[in-house]
C-alpha cells in the first residue's frame, strides 16, 4: 500500500542507518539513483588521493611502495572486500577490471573441467547476462575450442548436464534487478559435475553474500558500483581454496609471481589468491577504492550488510509501490522482482518507447536514474533506479516516484532536446 510523503520523512527520521549518508558527497537538489552504475563519492576519498599523491608520491616518491604500503594494497583492500561477501582474510585481491578478472577466473574454471573431464565442452550463461561477460565467455570458448550456450533465466538448471562444463552467472542481472539463489544453483552445478563462476558487480555492497557458505567455485566483482571505489575503480576476484592452487591463471604477470622482485625469467606463480594478481597496482585508484569499501563497512555497528538489506528491500518496495500506482496508465511495467528473496537494490521499469527521454526528463528535474535499451530479443526500454541504502533516504524514493509521474503527465519528456542521445546512456 502507497504511503504518504510525510510516512516517508517519519520513515528517516525513524532510520538507525540515517547517519551514514553524511559519509558522502551528495549535491544539493539531487536525488542520486544510479549507485548501480557509479557509487556517490565519500567525503574521505579527495583528501586520500591529494595525499597519495601530494605525500606519498610527491615527496616520498618510490619509498612509498614500502614505506606507505602501496605494495600490500591489493590485499589489504581485498581483505576489507572479503567481509562483505563471506570470504575470509587472505582470500580476495584487488586487481584490474571485472573484464579482465572474469577472464582469469573463466580461464582457469574451463582448465580444471577439461583436465578432470575432456568431454565437457560447453559454458552456459543467461542470455541476458552483462555483455561483457558473454563477451569474455565468447573468447574464451573459442579458444579452447567449447561452446558458449546462453539461456534464459528459467532454463538453466535444464542446461546442467553431462556437457556442462562451466556454469557463468551474475548474481543481481544488470537490467532486471533479479537476484539468483547462489546457495542453489551452485550445489545444482556441482551436483551435476560442473564449476560455477559469480559476477558479483551489482551485488557485492548492496546484499549480503556468502561465498563459502553458499559454495561458489569463483567470483568476481566491480568496485565503482556499491563500493563507491569511483569511475573505473578496480575490480576484485576471488577463487574458492580447493581451487586456488590448482592451475596458475594465464595472465602470468610479475605480480602474481611467488617472488616478484627476484627477477627471473622463468614464471612461478604465487601461492593462493596472490596469483590471481597481473600487473602493478593502481595507487591511486586503489586508495580510492579503500574509502568506498570503508564507507560500507561503517555500517557495521548498525547491523552491516543485514541492515543495509533490510533498508534497500523497503526502500526499493516503497519506489515500486509508488509507482505502481499510476504504471498501468503510462503503459509502464515493473520488470524487478517484488519477491524480497529475488530482487536486488534496484527497480527497472519497462516501456515500449521513449524510455531514453523519460530518463533524460528525469535527469533535468534532479533525479538521476538511468537507462538500457531494448533489443532483438527484449524489445522494452529499460529505466533503472538503484538504492543505495548508505546514502538513499525514504523521501527519495517517494519524491522520485512523484518526479516520474509528473513527467509522464505533463509529457514533457516529449520535448525534442530530451531526445537527443550521449555517448553514455
Amino acid at each position: 500500500m502507497s504511503i504518504t510523503r510525510d510516512q516517508a520523512v517519519a520513515m528517516d527520521v525513524d532510520d538507525r542507518l540515517a547517519p551514514l549518508r553524511e559519509q558522502f558527497v551528495l549535491p544539493e537538489g539531487v536525488i542520486y539513483l544510479d549507485g548501480n552504475s557509479l557509487g556517490a563519492l565519500p567525503k574521505t576519498t579527495a583528501s586520500r588521493v591529494q595525499s597519495v599523491i601530494a605525500n606519498e608520491w610527491g615527496q616520498d616518491l618510490i619509498a612509498s611502495w614500502n614505506s606507505a604500503g602501496w605494495i600490500d594494497l591489493p590485499r589489504r583492500t581485498g581483505d576489507q572486500i572479503a567481509r562483505l561477501i563471506g570470504a575470509r582474510a587472505g582470500e580476495v585481491v584487488v586487481a584490474d577490471s571485472t573484464s579482465v578478472n572474469l577472464f582469469k577466473v573463466l580461464s582457469a574454471a574451463v582448465r580444471i573441467t577439461k583436465a578432470r573431464d575432456p568431454e565437457r565442452t560447453v559454458i552456459v550463461s543467461e542470455r541476458s547476462n552483462f555483455p561483457t561477460d558473454l563477451y569474455i565467455a565468447q573468447a574464451l570458448a573459442e579458444q579452447y575450442g567449447y561452446h558458449l550456450r546462453l539461456v534464459e533465466k528459467e532454463e538453466i538448471v535444464d542446461a546442467i548436464n553431462p556437457q556442462l562444463a562451466v556454469l557463468l552467472l551474475t548474481h543481481v542481472n544488470y537490467r532486471t534487478g533479479a537476484m539468483h539463489d547462489m546457495a542453489a544453483l551452485s550445489a545444482k552445478a556441482h551436483a551435476g559435475g560442473a564449476l560455477i563462476v559469480w559476477d558479483l558487480a551489482h551485488s557485492a555492497g548492496a546484499v549480503p553474500l556468502h561465498v563459502h557458505a553458499d559454495d561458489a567455485d569463483f567470483v568476481i566483482g566491480c568496485g565503482y558500483k556499491y563500493l563507491n571505489g569511483g569511475p573505473g575503480a578496480p575490480a576484485f576476484v576471488w577463487a574458492h581454496p580447493r581451487w586456488v592452487d590448482r592451475f596458475q591463471q594465464p595472465l602470468s604477470g610479475w605480480m602474481g609471481h611467488a617472488v616478484p622482485f627476484a627477477f627471473e625469467t622463468g614464471y612461478l606463480p604465487a601461492s593462493g589468491i596472490a596469483r590471481y594478481l597481473c600487473g602493478t597496482p593502481a595507487v591511486i585508484a586503489m586508495a580510492a577504492l579503500a574509502c568506498g569499501v570503508d564507507s560500507v563497512l561503517a555500517a557495521e555497528p548498525y547491523g552491516g550488510m543485514a541492515a543495509l538489506r533490510a533498508k534497500s528491500l523497503a526502500l526499493t518496495r516503497l519506489f515500486a509501490d509508488r509507482v505502481s500506482t499510476f504504471a498501468a496508465e503510462f503503459d509502464l511495467a515493473i520488470v524487478s522482482p517484488m519477491d524480497d528473496a529475488l530482487r536486488g537494490s534496484q527497480v527497472s521499469l519497462a516501456c515500449e518507447a521513449g524510455g531514453y527521454a523519460i530518463v533524460q526528463a528525469l535527469i533535468a528535474r534532479g533525479v538521476i536514474g538511468d537507462f538500457r535499451a531494448g533489443d532483438a530479443l527484449q524489445s522494452a526500454d529499460i529505466l533503472r533506479f538503484g538504492f543505495t541504502p548508505l546514502y538513499t533516504r525514504f523521501v527519495d524514493a517517494w519524491d522520485a516516484a512523484w518526479h516520474l509521474h509528473e513527467v509522464l503527465r505533463s509529457g514533457i519528456w516529449r520535448d525534442a532536446c530530451y531526445a537527443e542521445r550521449h555517448a553514455v546512456t
